[in-house]
């Protein structure tokens, strides 16, 4: 079982012991991760850049950094579970998409634009 799959079951059971199911739905879902996203926005918001970049081993930022990208991934896979994604598959398609979309050939150093 991959990571990923691994992550799913045992966000599942977590959820299922709590009887959380029902609060569970892509809407709500969507919103809370949404708000978990901007926690980590609000960590580095002020932060010149240099300084956001810098989440050095052992540091506040760092370990702050690190909960809430985790709280990001477990709404991300919960979402994606209750949404019958396979999250793994979707991310390597996209990937693929992307790598027809924006060869390195052309597209090395240079800011990807959407269309």
């Amino acid at each position: 079982m991959s990571d990923l799959a691994d992550l799913t079951a045992q966000m599942r059971e977590f959820t299922e012991v709590r009887d959380w199911g029902r609060f569970h739905d892509l809407k709500s879902l969507t919103l809370a991760l949404v708000g978990e996203v901007g926690e980590v926005a609000e960590l580095v918001q002020w932060l010149p850049a240099e300084e956001a970049g810098g989440t050095a081993e052992g540091s506040h930022l760092r370990e702050r950094l690190g909960e809430e990208l985790a709280d990001v991934l477990l709404y991300l896979v919960r979402l994606a579970d209750v949404s019958g994604i396979d999250l793994a598959a979707a991310a390597r398609s996209k990937l693929e998409a992307n790598s027809q979309r924006f060869p390195a050939t052309t597209n090395l150093g240079v800011a990807p634009v959407r269309d």
